[in-house]
């Protein structure tokens, strides 16, 4: 398999940046959840570099899957929870028990994962580097 992290990593900043223009426009629930799949790209970019591949979209074990080779702080693990909290709820009206996501999902929702998104990114940047 052709080694390909620049362009995972370039899609997951370009992810970050379609969220900053879902969160102005006040899509809040889209924002959660493409902050959350900037994150997983810019990790699979890491499994990419190191000549792994990574199945699944949860964050935290995407990167306890880095194990050995990668040790993310508790702030990143922090950062993981949170967005790994919004892969569904923020797409799927039956994963709450009344209204869809758009009732759900808020401004401090949608800037604490563009915030935590970023965090993964530049973590996964600097790794990278």
């Amino acid at each position: 398999m052709a080694e390909r992290s620049a362009d995972w990593l370039k899609q997951a900043k370009r992810d970050l940046e379609m969220a900053k223009k879902a969160h102005e426009a006040g899509y809040y629930e889209w924002t959660c959840f493409i902050s959350q799949q900037s994150a997983e790209k810019a990790i699979k970019a890491v499994y990419q570099a190191q000549g792994g591949s990574a199945m699944g979209h949860g964050i935290g074990t995407l990167l306890r899957g880095l194990a050995g080779k990668v040790h993310p702080s508790g702030e990143i693990m922090k950062s993981a929870k949170m967005l790994d909290g919004y892969y569904i709820p923020s797409r799927y009206p039956d994963s709450m028990t009344h209204g869809s996501p758009a009732d759900h999902f808020d401004l401090e929702d949608a800037d604490g994962a563009i915030r935590s998104a970023g965090e993964i990114v530049r973590f996964c940047e600097n790794i990278l580097a």
